[in-house]
């Protein structure tokens, strides 16, 4: 009953945290709709990409790896970027396979790596970078930021999301090689035509 519990309060404070702005204020429903008018994500994309969200994270929950600690989970038109680091390759597979389970599941995209955690120094100013990426590309494209997602794991940066513009993808890589400590850019994002 318990963990039942957890699951469901677990779940709810993911939608509540998916929905949130970069600067960390929980957006409204309006300021979601704002920002599906203004990106290149349509409605029913955006609660599919949520509802994935929701459902691979019950699945790591309910997991006996701690694969909801260890793992971060970006949803992106059905395509899941799956970042972390985990102590073995069986543990690395097994995440996999629960992200494949899921209904709407198009590509997963598998950067888990395999070893040591980073040191809380490491987390730090991976946290630090990513902070960065986010204010930078908030000044820089404005709303259109929220169109991407950014992902920091020991100085190497991961981008997923979807544009119309790849001249504005251009700039925001070229933005974020400007940033101290980054190490590699790896883009995943989709444009659109």
């Amino acid at each position: 009953m318990v963990k039942n519990f957890f699951i469901v309060f677990s779940l709810l404070a993911l939608a509540f945290i998916y929905s949130c702005a970069p600067s960390g204020i929980l957006a409204t429903g309006g300021a979601t709709t704002m920002v599906v008018a203004e990106g290149d994500k349509s409605l029913g994309t955006v609660v599919d990409d949520a509802t994935i969200k929701l459902n691979i994270t019950a699945k790591f929950l309910n997991s006996d790896n701690n694969l909801f600690l260890n793992i971060d989970t970006k949803v992106v038109a059905g395509r899941v970027l799956l970042t972390g680091i985990v102590d073995d390759q069986e543990i690395r597979i097994n995440a996999v396979k629960k992200v494949w389970e899921v209904d709407g599941v198009k590509e997963v995209i598998n950067e888990i790596q395999v070893g040591d955690k980073t040191t809380m120094k490491e987390y730090a100013n991976d946290v630090w970078i990513t902070a960065q990426i986010k204010g930078l590309s908030a000044k820089e494209l404005g709303l259109r930021a929220l169109a991407y997602n950014f992902e920091t794991i020991k100085g190497k940066v991961y981008i997923a999301g979807i544009t119309s513009r790849p001249e504005q993808l251009d700039s925001l890589i070229e933005l974020i090689k400007t940033i101290k400590g980054v190490k590699e850019i790896v883009n995943y994002v989709v444009v659109k035509e």
